[in-house]
């Protein structure tokens, strides 16, 4: 990684925290959060150190340009924060034992001091004021600041969720820490410091820490992004001296009710896609260096995080079919098309839909949506184009939308680059006719496909968990279809014409049997493509090919855009 200030190393907790360093969490990197679950999986990891080293993760640090001993955590400041409360855990158990005034009050003393000195920080001893390593967000340092000055436990009155956090992590370890004696105490916090391993990774700006994170993020390795980008965003509103406390605390909230509404893991795509809608189209990979070089003033910053307040709501229901903001009359007639897409995993006519919710009345966010799951079932599905066109192209119409130059779906639909992507009918009906589908992976998909089939030949709309796959051709083929079947049947079994719908009943009755027993069975379905089937004298290579061929046209007319 060539954008560090310096090469990764591994560095015990001991390491870290005795190197004199300062150690800032950023005013507004996100609040203390560990709870009873990870800290009992870290005592557990303590528990069981013995004399190996216990691998704690990677720890991301900025460099402050003014202070070389000044770091930034943006990531691990959760790991650092609990594992400081451990050690002021023993501290208060030493502190109990010099109250106490046994034999070794002296010698405890020494240690409680030596202990700060090496893990915590200083005390003045005139105004007992300590001079702290780790200095937390602005939600959290003040009460921190009150356990390593006092070694006291916060009484719970008016206590914030995340400062009740600290508290209880607090009490939980004093209540682990079982050692009777300062030596065994001491012994405990060394044995633990020096086999707690991160690998430090130090940066010289946010924008190298952001290509940290997306490499690490690539392999496997999940750092908050959102962390990061909240840092930017907020230190450019903070710049301004208009912006007050109130103003912060509520735009920290909003903050907050993103994360929530999103979660960690969708955060970063959800940035993209808002970000794509109103600049020209970039990779998850620049999505951080394009918002810094976009948003440079308070009043930019200000406005990019109140739009995406406003638009993570949307996002989230784009995910979920089933959001009530879908439950209202004229929206729910888009749910059909979002359930497509989930199914299918296709999310880049989100790029559209997420401004078009906002600009376009409902009627036509509907039309919209419905023409991108038309386009999305014949280019992805089941040409399986290349998605980086359809990126570019999604790109630029949304942010004509954005800008209120596009107020109707037929604008989005006759423009020459959206027209261009759609395959045409005899594109798409020579390509779906060869169409073939794993059911065993697929299944839902290929029941999917052939339900709107099945509901446009019917003029119906049922649900297609109402129907179950049959297999003409059975998936696993008794010997007697083999001889009767003339044709290669393991290549022809996944074909989209070898597949039709059937109530489970019907499906469970024709099991293996041959095409003749089948016939009677498909007959008497109520499913029009069975019907079909059963209009053919015999099952074999040929049939099967006139099927699909049939099969394809019906595709063409389900799945149409009505271009002039």
């Amino acid at each position: 990684m060539s954008f560090l200030a310096m090469e990764p190393s591994n560095q015990t907790f001991k390491n870290l925290m005795g190197n004199g360093v300062k150690y800032n969490v950023p005013r507004f990197q996100r609040d203390y959060s560990w709870s009873q679950e990870q800290w009992e999986d870290l005592w557990e990891d303590i528990e069981n150190l013995d004399e190996e080293e216990h691998y704690m993760g990677y720890i991301v640090l900025q460099r402050d340009e003014n202070n070389k001993n000044e770091l930034s955590i943006i990531d691990g400041q959760q790991r650092l924060i609990t594992l400081s409360l451990l050690v002021l855990a023993a501290m208060k158990k030493l502190q109990g034992l010099i109250d106490n005034k046994d034999e070794e009050s002296n010698n405890n003393q020494t240690r409680l001091e030596e202990m700060r000195r090496d893990f915590i920080g200083k005390l003045n001893p005139g105004i007992l004021t300590p001079y702290n390593k780790l200095i937390l967000n602005r939600n959290n340092n003040f009460k921190f600041k009150h356990i390593t000055e006092n070694l006291e436990f916060l009484l719970n009155r008016n206590l914030t969720k995340t400062n009740k956090l600290i508290s209880d992590c607090f009490k939980f370890f004093h209540t682990k820490i079982t050692k009777n004696s300062g030596i065994d105490i001491v012994n405990f916090i060394e044995q633990t410091a020096d086999t707690m391993l991160f690998t430090k990774i130090i940066v010289n700006n946010s924008l190298n820490a952001y290509k940290v994170f997306e490499t690490l993020n690539a392999r496997g390795v999940q750092l908050s992004t959102p962390d990061l980008l909240k840092n930017y965003l907020f230190s450019q509103v903070v710049s301004s001296s208009a912006i007050d406390d109130d103003d912060l605390d509520d735009m920290d909230e909003k903050w907050s009710l993103i994360i929530s509404e999103l979660g960690e893991e969708n955060f970063t795509d959800f940035v993209r896609y808002y970000h794509n809608t109103n600049y020209s189209l970039v990779t998850k990979k620049k999505l951080f260096a394009s918002i810094r070089s976009k948003i440079q003033q308070t009043q930019k910053a200000q406005n990019y995080l109140q739009n995406l307040s406003k638009y993570s709501p949307i996002y989230a229901a784009l995910n979920n079919p089933e959001d009530a903001l879908w439950n209202r009359e004229t929206y729910s007639l888009a749910k059909p098309y979002l359930r497509a897409f989930k199914l299918f995993n296709i999310k880049q006519p989100f790029l559209l839909l997420l401004t078009a919710y906002d600009k376009f009345s409902a009627d036509e966010f509907v039309k919209l949506a419905k023409y991108l799951y038309i386009l999305s079932i014949r280019y992805n599905v089941i040409a399986h184009y290349s998605p980086n066109k359809l990126d570019k192209v999604y790109n630029v119409l949304a942010m004509r939308i954005s800008s209120q130059e596009f107020s109707r779906a037929s604008h989005i639909k006759n423009q020459p680059e959206f027209k261009k992507l759609y395959p045409d009918d005899k594109a798409f009906k020579a390509i779906f006719k060869y169409h073939t589908m794993p059911s065993r992976q697929s299944n839902k998909k290929i029941r999917f496909l052939l339900t709107a089939i099945e509901n446009k030949l019917a003029n119906t709309d049922t649900d297609y968990n109402t129907w179950t796959l049959e297999h003409v051709i059975p998936y696993n083929i008794p010997e007697d279809w083999v001889q009767y079947y003339e044709g290669q049947c393991n290549q022809e079994i996944d074909r989209m014409g070898n597949m039709t719908l059937l109530t489970k009943a019907d499906n469970t009755e024709c099991g293996v049997k041959l095409f003749a027993e089948k016939r009677i069975i498909y007959q008497n379905s109520n499913s029009k493509l069975s019907k079909k089937i059963a209009e053919y004298e015999q099952w074999d290579s040929e049939t099967l090919e006139n099927h699909q061929d049939w099969l394809a046209q019906q595709a063409v007319d389900t799945w149409h855009i009505g271009y002039e």
